[in-house]
């Protein structure tokens, strides 16, 4: 089952994402998604005028060896664009196996390990009381779990609160700047958690992202002063580039911590892991390599009861999205699947099996992935350029967004 053609797909239906699409000589195809936030255009490159031609002529079901192949001989390894593009090759390559042996691809897995995966959906608003009704929304329509987000008082923009249905952070044109104070935000976060406690009371799940803006100590504090609200986690509370940073902010607080979303590999986590510093791993398949290797870092937290909870924005387009369904439904130590609602639009141009119901989410059982690419409508949907924005301080010293 020879690769005879490989095409790279850049559309924006809302949003940008970029596509591969692999052909095997008996006319068979998969899809990878190799989206990177505001560098789509470099995973995109990779894969066209790199990877592409050395995958011509390979037997297609010989997927260790391809991912080895792509990550040990290229020589530079790791970094979010090599593992973006080997994540797309790894995901279309397990989308073709899965249809040539007319089987879901969590049943190649080993089969499903529960009935579905729970997944939690966004809540935000630009004050207390809107994100409590978005919540409440959410709750109305069957999840069982929600991450709320909450303007900060003195502050013009605040990450996780979205200006419609969809939350997307990329602005077209340039990077924009926006204004943080993380003394602010600290003051802001425990009366939000507060407040929905007493409206939602403790059946619900409730999850913070703080988006690694705070220091290990501030980090710390917050999280104690969450405690008495028992959050499901507490998502990205410091840069993890310095891991032992992580060994802090354990030692003063229970509140359950969540890393990993821009972890490109194992290598990336391994310490947090083995250290049992984090109770939730976040890396996701596009950008840490694809199922393959995110089956190995799952294997890796089981042995110390770390749990997964890939990363799910609408910045990963449903080819990902189903990917990590499959990959949810049958790893053992599963925890919770990042779930945001994509446009009408990008659900059109990749139509998909994957299904909502009280609070869980399933792949279906179509061959593959179970989703596809209509190819002409991306068509109608050029690329346009988009960046995340950029935080800076109140005295402006530029700061992690």
């Amino acid at each position: 089952m020879k690769i005879v053609d490989g095409k790279v797909i850049v559309c924006s239906p809302g949003r940008n994402f970029v596509t591969l699409k692999l052909v095997t000589e008996d006319g068979m195809y998969g899809l990878g998604d190799a989206t990177l936030n505001g560098r789509e255009l470099a995973v995109a490159s990779y894969l066209r005028d790199h990877v592409v031609p050395l995958l011509v002529g390979r037997d297609a079901r010989r997927i260790e060896d391809i991912w080895q192949y792509l990550y040990k001989g290229a020589y530079w390894r790791r970094g979010p664009v090599t593992m973006s593009a080997i994540a797309a090759v790894d995901t279309a390559l397990w989308d073709i196996k899965g249809k040539a042996l007319n089987a879901p691809i969590y049943q190649l897995l080993g089969g499903a390990s529960r009935e579905g995966a729970l997944v939690y959906g966004h809540a935000s608003g630009a004050t207390i009381e809107e994100t409590v009704e978005a919540a409440a929304r959410y709750v109305a329509l069957g999840y069982t779990a929600v991450r709320a987000q909450c303007g900060v008082p003195g502050l013009a923009q605040t990450y996780g609160v979205g200006k419609g249905d969809v939350y997307e952070p990329a602005e077209a044109g340039l990077a924009p700047e926006t204004v943080w104070s993380s003394e602010r935000y600290v003051s802001s976060v425990p009366p939000l958690f507060e407040k929905l406690r007493k409206e939602l009371g403790f059946g619900v799940h409730l999850l913070h992202d703080v988006h690694h803006r705070l220091t290990p100590i501030e980090a710390a504090g917050l999280g104690r002063a969450l405690e008495p609200y028992r959050l499901f986690w507490m998502e990205d509370p410091t840069p993890a580039e310095t891991q032992e940073s992580f060994r802090l902010i354990r030692q003063h607080t229970t509140t359950p911590l969540a890393v990993g979303e821009v972890f490109n590999s194992i290598h990336d986590c391994r310490s947090l892991i083995q250290e049992q510093l984090i109770d939730y791993i976040r890396t996701t398949v596009v950008h840490a390599g694809g199922i393959s290797h995110l089956r190995k870092i799952a294997s890796l937290a089981e042995l110390y009861q770390v749990r997964t909870g890939s990363h799910g924005a609408t910045d990963l387009s449903p080819v990902c999205m189903a990917a990590a369904l499959h990959f949810d439904l049958s790893v053992h130590n599963f925890g919770i699947q990042e779930y945001m609602r994509h446009s009408a639009d990008t659900d059109r141009v990749f139509p998909h099996a994957y299904t909502f119901a009280n609070g869980l989410m399933h792949p279906g059982d179509a061959p593959g992935l179970g989703v596809d690419l209509d190819e002409a409508l991306a068509a109608t949907f050029p690329y346009s350029r988009a960046y995340l924005p950029t935080a800076r301080l109140e005295d402006g010293t530029v700061h992690s967004w």
